[in-house]
């Protein structure tokens, strides 16, 4: 887990804690800071979210130039972080959500803040791997930062492309004796400088173009059946790390504390409160028919001032004119 070197809870907690780093959250980022609130956004990564992995984006206002969407979720977070936001590169794997104090946790670190939103996006996914729902926990991990520390020299595979699946495999390699990144495209789209650090890793292998066909073991973790360029092997690995993108909410940190709808969508009010007073959302993780970055940000910047009213103690939203 990578942070800002000068991000230190405040004593009392954070104002707001923000899940998600995308446009939504670090656009609500911006407004709380802005507004005076200590703000920290944890993320797993810009490459992680939908935009992040978007080639070309030309139809956000201000912008007269074609980049990319990581390019854009930088520029968001520098602004935000120009007034005072933090941000933390980690993944939420477990949240207590209550109207007086939310606490978040990643690994061995809490976040606790007075409010929360949640911009986790919906790149979630069902288990569908062949095995994987069945050794999840015996074997199966979705988080190496948690449970890296059991597989200490045994051989791993960790599946993905993104910032994330390559942060994992660095921690989880400081316990493994092999690590193999297996990774479904050509390339991966992370980050050159933690791409450069897992190439120098002696007990890294990466495998582009790889695709994992199905996790083999009785009681646990035996192997993996993969398949690469038109040949299929099994790899003998006691663990399982996966972090393959889907298109469903991420909320399996939230253990079911926030209503739903029967998509398991987060519901939210017309000022983007969950069912939990002083945990508000923004962006994909609302399921909404238009997925365009302006549209999540806008989200963002309401969510961050509806975030504001309750945080000051205000009844109703405040008119931004007169």
């Amino acid at each position: 887990m990578t942070r800002r070197a000068d991000t230190k809870e405040p004593e009392n907690g954070w104002d707001v804690v923000i899940v998600g780093g995308g446009p939504a959250g670090a656009t609500a980022a911006l407004y709380t800071a802005r507004g005076g609130w200590s703000t920290v956004v944890v993320d797993k990564g810009i490459h992680a979210g939908a935009l992040g992995m978007t080639a070309k984006i030309a139809n956000f206002p201000s912008l007269a130039e074609m980049v990319t969407g990581a390019d854009l979720v930088r520029r968001i977070r520098a602004q935000a972080e120009g007034v005072g936001a933090s941000f933390v590169t980690a993944r939420i794997t477990a949240a207590t959500f209550s109207e007086k104090s939310k606490t978040l946790l990643a690994g061995g670190q809490a976040f606790r803040g007075r409010a929360a939103i949640i911009a986790t996006g919906s790149m979630g996914r069902e288990p569908s791997i062949s095995g994987e729902e069945r050794l999840i926990g015996r074997g199966v991990s979705y988080c190496a930062t948690c449970d890296g520390f059991f597989f200490e020299g045994q051989d791993v595979a960790v599946v993905g492309s993104n910032d994330e699946t390559i942060e994992e495999a660095l921690h989880v390699a400081r316990f493994a004796r092999k690590v193999m990144i297996l990774a479904p495209s050509a390339t991966l789209r992370a980050d050159e400088t933690l791409l450069r650090e897992a190439k120098a890793c002696e007990r890294i292998v990466i495998r582009p173009s790889t695709r994992i066909v199905e996790i083999v073991g009785t009681d646990r973790v035996e192997g993996v059946i993969v398949e690469a360029g038109g040949s299929r092997e099994t790899l003998p690995v006691a663990g399982v790390f996966v972090y393959l993108q889907g298109g469903r909410p991420i909320l399996d940190f939230a253990a079911g504390q926030l209503e739903t709808t029967d998509d398991g969508c987060l519901r939210v009010d017309a000022t983007f409160q969950t069912s939990v007073p002083g945990v508000f959302a923004a962006g994909d993780v609302l399921c909404k028919h238009i997925k365009q970055a302006v549209i999540a940000a806008s989200e963002g910047a309401q969510a961050a001032i509806a975030a504001d009213r309750h945080l000051s103690g205000r009844a109703a939203l405040k008119p931004d004119w007169s």
